[in-house]
């Protein structure tokens, strides 16, 4: 009950951080935190990461509720170590907050901004899915071998 405790928590930050760009950013577009590097910029994304497959909801809600439901039978059955919970539990929380957008709201709120670094705008269920997905590489990488190893 802890991993889907702190699951719901992630996604609380994720929502009430999206809610706010909803509220307050929609009507301004974009607010610049520091000129032409970082903005606080709303953007509508109907597609999956920066913006690819645009207007394929129903194939991203499948995916989501597919990694979401995985990643919570492989927490409550098979022994994985710290940043592999970590990883998983990153993993799903992004996955299901964005899953909340394009049910609710039929896309996804974005607004971070980096202008320097790319292109693309992001929210932090991407972040979440992002560092997730880097520490369950790390994870495979460095400790999966050593079970198959013993």
């Amino acid at each position: 009950m802890l991993y889907e405790l702190i699951i719901v928590l992630l996604i609380g930050i994720d929502q009430a951080s999206k809610m706010w760009a909803l509220n307050s950013l929609k009507e301004i577009g974009s607010i610049p935190i520091i000129e032409n590097v970082f903005h606080l910029t709303y953007v509508e994304n109907r597609g999956a990461a920066f913006g690819m497959l645009q207007n394929n909801q129903s194939i991203f809600i499948i995916v989501a509720l597919a990694a979401s439901v995985f990643g919570l039978y492989y927490l409550h059955t098979k022994k994985v170590n710290f940043l592999g919970k970590a990883s998983i539990i990153l993993i799903i929380a992004g996955a299901i907050g964005n899953l909340i957008d394009r049910i609710r709201i039929g896309f996804v709120v974005d607004y971070f901004d980096f202008r320097f670094i790319w292109e693309y705008v992001f929210n932090i269920a991407d972040i979440f899915v992002v560092v997730g997905t880097i520490m369950l590489c790390a994870y495979i990488i460095f400790f999966e071998e050593e079970k198959q190893v013993k």
